[in-house]
């Protein structure tokens, strides 16, 4: 059974943060990962471009320098892969966490590789892995997808997007420029307030001269092998489809927490207990870092604004270990 001060579940750009802090302060720590390195980021759109840019998207103060102010998905895995090698930080990939138990004073840690004991846990998992679903009866066909990768499978196609946030308005401008016929099923009335502010007229515009036909107020009821039914002001209509982009967002692993012990406010926003200050939760000795802090509201918290967890945490956790040792 490996022993350490810290075990950080998740290797994204805010686990590899908190490594980083552990580091300096000397703490013994691991890092667990169930994926690749910076999993979510890997399996963003192959071409997406992040809003921010890059300095504001560095960790630890160590620089990110890229080819244009805004960097893109390669870039991000580029800089953070050579944080990671660079402090040759200490992270096992591709094993999963199974089990996270209070025994006293410290944590018991299963996985699927290993055993570990530790005074404390960070919970540093995101959000991408369990996909939003639509509901309806034929989401589990194979033609239906919750995520997108490249345009490339959807030339020539018939490709539904649901959705109209950065995701779905991405994939839906990729396809239509590599040749695919685009059809976007938005349940609200306009394109997302949130979509990146260079490309909405983009998106805008292409609807309005009709390259990429859109409906407004309207939702999936079913999907076929050949066609989609869907609900529309002006009543159902049904279309003829190959494939479904269900880009509808994505919720963090409320099961895995509340297994742990930690409490959520309610049934509709699932926001778990922590305190802002120390970014420790009802359990005592278990933190949460980034995204996984915002519950449902999954556009509350990002690279940007969540690298102050790993300082608040590993300060905490610092602070208790000498106040401990100066007890004894």
């Amino acid at each position: 059974m490996e022993k350490v001060d810290v075990l950080i579940i998740g290797a994204g750009p805010i686990g590899i943060a908190c490594a980083l802090e552990s580091k300096k302060k000397n703490l013994e720590y691991v890092v667990v990962e169930k994926g690749t390195l910076t999993n979510s980021l890997y399996h963003y759109p192959l071409n997406m471009t992040f809003f921010s840019t890059s300095e504001k998207l560095e960790i630890g103060g160590i620089p990110f320098i890229s080819n244009n102010p805004k960097p893109n998905r390669d870039e991000a895995l580029e800089y953070y892969r050579r944080v990671v090698t660079a402090n040759d930080l200490n992270i096992h990939l591709y094993e999963e966490i199974t089990s996270v138990q209070k025994q006293g004073t410290s944590f018991n840690i299963a996985s699927n590789k290993a055993q570990y004991e530790a005074n404390h846990v960070v919970v540093s998992t995101g959000f991408y892995d369990i996909p939003k679903e639509l509901g309806v009866a034929g989401e589990e066909l194979e033609k239906v997808s919750h995520y997108f990768k490249e345009a490339h499978p959807y030339v020539l196609q018939k490709a539904i997007v649901v959705g109209a946030s950065n995701s779905s308005v991405d994939a839906a401008l990729e396809i239509w420029r590599k040749g695919g016929d685009v059809t976007m099923v938005v349940r609200g009335p306009s394109i997302g307030e949130r979509v990146k502010y260079w490309v909405k007229p983009d998106i805008e515009n292409r609807i309005e001269e009709g390259s990429i036909k859109a409906y407004f107020n309207s939702n999936i009821t079913e999907i076929k092998e050949n066609s989609v039914r869907i609900e529309t002001p002006e009543g159902e209509k049904e279309l003829e489809n190959d494939f479904v982009l269900a880009l509808t967002g994505y919720r963090p692993d409320f099961n895995f927490l509340e297994k742990m012990g930690v409490t959520l406010s309610d049934s509709a926003n699932y926001f778990p207990t922590y305190d802002p200050e120390t970014m420790e939760t009802n359990v005592k000795g278990l933190y949460l870092a980034g995204v996984i802090c915002g519950g449902m509201e999954t556009h509350k918290w990002f690279i940007e604004n969540s690298r102050v967890h790993a300082e608040l945490i590993i300060q905490h956790i610092s602070e208790k270990a000498s106040t401990l040792q100066t007890e004894n």
